[in-house]
């Protein structure tokens, strides 16, 4: 199925989209079976509520779970979904990876965010007329995040481990991803954290078309 409000997104970010989606033939079924489980319960979310809040859960809220929120933000418009809002939160605090920040420019998102604080608050835009998503890093069920009726999705083992009970959520789904971080410093680090990016907008948009279909 073709995006319905692409003309809204930024040329940069639909043309990594269209490449993105031609990889999906490329997810492994196992993948793929975790990612329907989730579209599933959007739907039924969807169809139970006027709103579903999704909160992307990674221990430190640095990498993977802003890759996972944005692009599932992102997708939800690619596909003319509405109602669905995007939160990533840790069971920690340190701040957004300057690294993943860069990977998501490359990408095609447009992204500011003044450096002096040591957790930088980023607006990241991806639209002219949806609005930015602000990204910095924060425990999961902090502010702006909801604090309950939401759905947790975890993206790295350890929160998974460390959170055997996500409080507040009203599902929990285990979705994680290798984390970019061990590039860091080495001469691969800026294409590792990119194939990382291009991979989980690849599932996230996998599991957005579902929920159309």
């Amino acid at each position: 199925m073709n995006s319905i409000n692409t003309p809204a997104l930024f040329p940069s970010v639909t043309k990594f989209l269209a490449s993105s989606e031609e990889d999906i033939a490329l997810i492994a079924a196992e993948r793929k079976e975790l990612l329907a489980s989730l579209a599933i319960h959007i739907q039924q979310k969807l169809t139970e509520c006027s709103t579903i809040s999704l909160t992307f859960i990674c221990t430190h809220n640095s990498r993977r779970s802003h890759f996972a929120q944005i692009w599932a933000q992102v997708a939800a418009a690619y596909y003319g979904l509405q109602n669905i809002v995007c939160y990533s939160g840790g069971t920690e605090v340190t701040a957004f990876n300057p690294n993943a920040v860069k990977a998501l420019q490359t990408a095609g998102l447009i992204i500011t965010g003044a450096s002096a604080k040591s957790n930088t608050h980023y607006s990241v835009q991806y639209s002219t007329v949806h609005p930015a998503i602000e990204a910095f890093s924060k425990k999961y069920a902090d502010a702006p995040n909801p604090s309950s009726d939401y759905t947790a999705v975890l993206t790295c083992s350890e929160a998974d481990e460390a959170c055997p009970v996500v409080f507040g959520a009203n599902a929990r789904f285990k979705i994680t991803f290798e984390d970019p971080k061990k590039s860091d410093g080495t001469p691969e680090q800026d294409a590792v954290y990119l194939t990382r990016c291009k991979q989980i907008a690849t599932e996230m948009l996998y599991t957005f078309k579902l929920v159309v279909n």
